[in-house]
């Protein structure tokens, strides 16, 4: 009798061994690149070989929780957040990949007369005529968008009627529920929306594609597997799912 428990505890001890588990790969992905990975996680999780927890957001929110010491195996953000965390140690030297780019345009709600977006003349005349506008406060677009207020010389009187959000989908939202009479953002962003549409992108003077670059945490025990998910991301396969996403993939230097 004693020797079947000793069995027993051993089989169990074997069962519930890390080396034997499959571990989730934990994703800490940009809301620019959202549509885009949804599209390729089946793909991504044969790769890995196991489950992958996807957590989107603002590059800048995810750069302070891994700051924090939030725990992830893989980032989506900007390069320039990537850069920053791997002079930090907190992303793995060498890791970083550009995956996508993006972008930036001019959302109204879906339905409605899309209004004239297609020169910078034409953009100030549709902004001042707007009684709100939205944008993400600290998107990855933002940068662009002050640029592109700032060179109209409208920034003052946009900001008395701007509606700040936390992220993009909530941005989205508030456009469709008629809140703001348009929304500011990533291309990428705008086309997956429900209830609005893409009135334009920003003109040429005042473009700006906006990368989303992978990058592995220089402290996951899952380094083998975030590495193959990359190369799905990345490959031909991805390629038609990114640009259906509302993005030009990045081809990878052979």
């Amino acid at each position: 009798m004693k020797a079947a428990w000793v069995v027993l505890i051993a089989a169990m001890a074997f069962a519930q061994s890390p080396a034997q588990q499959d571990t989730e790969i934990h994703i800490l992905c940009s809301n620019g690149f959202r549509e885009a990975m949804q599209k390729l996680l089946p793909e991504a999780e044969r790769a890995a070989g196991r489950r992958i927890n996807l957590q989107f957001g603002a590059s800048a929110n995810f750069k302070r929780s891994i700051e924090g010491g939030e725990p992830f195996d893989l980032a989506i953000v900007t390069p320039q957040i990537i850069g920053e965390l791997t002079g930090e140690g907190k992303i793995a030297a060498g890791s970083a990949t550009d995956l996508a780019s993006s972008g930036v345009g001019i959302a109204v709600r879906a339905g409605q007369p899309k209004p004239d977006v297609s020169t910078a003349e034409a953009i100030k005349r549709t902004v001042l005529h707007a009684k709100s506008v939205g944008y993400v406060q600290v998107g990855a677009g933002t940068p662009a968008i002050l640029n592109l207020l700032d060179g109209l010389g409208i920034s003052a009187d946009v900001q008395r009627k701007t509606v700040y959000q936390s992220g993009a989908e909530q941005s989205m939202r508030s456009l469709a529920a008629g809140e703001t009479d348009l929304v500011f953002g990533l291309i990428s962003e705008i086309l997956p929306a429900p209830g609005v549409q893409l009135a334009g992108p920003f003109p040429a003077e005042y473009q700006k594609r906006i990368i989303m670059t992978a990058g592995i945490a220089a402290s996951t025990k899952n380094r083998a597997a975030a590495s193959d998910i990359v190369k799905s991301l990345t490959g031909a396969a991805a390629a038609a799912a990114i640009k259906t996403a509302g993005m030009d993939p990045i081809a990878k230097e052979k």
